[in-house]
């Protein structure tokens, strides 16, 4: 068995959308970033690359390579599930919370979850999503940004 743990962080800005574990969430600004600045599902990516041992996020998928630009974060979390694969890792689970002042995520939680269980291959038991605020404090309860905590259990086949 190995653990995990991946977090990332992302900056509001306007004219963009906000998409959070997969799921497009109404809000009035989205995240910046040189894909779909999706933060939860980055930081699940990070997660399971760092408990195998393989790096992280931006080494397989580097913001200076015009492929990833704009690319939907789930299919980043795909390629991160297939490469576990390759290497025969199984997830077990993954435990995600997502740091927001603003919007509320409770409506959008098992959204969350089922796209990226989908994207990992797992049961929809094997992935929680959780989200706090900060009651105001840091840049996130300033509503600047967003971030989020994943981590996971992957076990060798």
């Amino acid at each position: 068995m190995r653990i995990g743990h991946g977090y990332d962080v992302h900056a509001f800005a306007e004219g963009r959308r906000l998409i959070l574990g997969g799921v497009d969430v109404p809000h009035t600004k989205g995240l910046m970033g040189h894909s779909d600045a999706d933060v939860l599902t980055h930081a699940v990516c990070d997660a399971l690359l760092g408990a195998a041992a393989l790096g992280d996020i931006g080494k397989h998928f580097p913001d200076t390579d015009s492929t990833y630009k704009g690319i939907n974060s789930i299919l980043l979390l795909k390629k991160v599930s297939d490469l576990l694969n390759s290497r025969g890792y199984r997830i077990v689970n993954t435990d995600s919370t997502v740091i927001a002042q603003r919007p509320k995520l409770a409506p959008y939680i098992e959204q969350m979850r089922q796209c990226l269980a989908d994207a990992m291959g797992v049961d929809i038991s094997a992935v929680s999503v959780k989200a706090t605020t900060e009651e105001h404090l840091g840049f996130t309860g300033r509503e600047e940004g967003i971030s989020a905590h994943t981590v996971c259990l992957i076990e060798k086949l």
